[in-house]
């Protein structure tokens, strides 16, 4: 591994479901399990149409994404598997990503950008490859750049 981590993990940012059908998920979320949606996003070229979720309030807060596709028969499906991707909160979204590319662990395609929360983001691929010999063990993660205040309340509750 290379010099000692630089950043941290710090919760659990989001779940992503996926389905062909968001008003289905919806029905089950927020109709029966009462979870209030707090926004919606769209994006032609992640070919996805979610509802925003939030479990929780504050700090602790968990996002619930509920996931369509624009087109089932496009790339990336977002609705397979069912469990998208989980989100972690990190304290310092660059450092990671350098690091961890470092320890030989691999992206997906796209880099850090601006994800529908409007935090910066990068994803873990599932699958490890010759290049890059480690990945998310068949499990997309994405990385989320914490908010300062959210790192302020980490800091002063170790």
């Amino acid at each position: 591994m290379p010099d000692p981590r630089p950043f941290r993990v710090l919760g659990v940012q989001q779940v992503a479901i996926g389905g062909r059908d968001k008003a289905a998920l919806r029905s089950l979320w927020v109709d029966l399990l009462g979870v209030e949606q707090v926004g919606s996003y769209r994006s032609e070229r992640e070919n996805v149409d979610e509802d925003i979720l939030a479990l929780g309030h504050g700090h602790g807060a968990v996002e619930i994404d509920l996931m369509e596709p624009i087109d089932p028969e496009a790339r990336p499906k977002v609705h397979e598997p069912a469990l998208n991707h989980i989100g972690l909160w990190v304290d310092d979204l660059a450092a990671a990503v350098t690091w961890l590319s470092a320890a030989g662990l691999r992206f997906t395609p796209g880099g850090v950008r601006k994800g529908a929360a409007g935090h910066e983001v990068c994803f873990i691929h599932p699958k490890a490859n010759a290049e890059f010999p480690l990945g998310g063990e068949g499990v997309l993660i994405e990385l989320v750049q914490a908010p300062a205040d959210l790192i302020a309340a980490q800091e002063a509750n170790p």
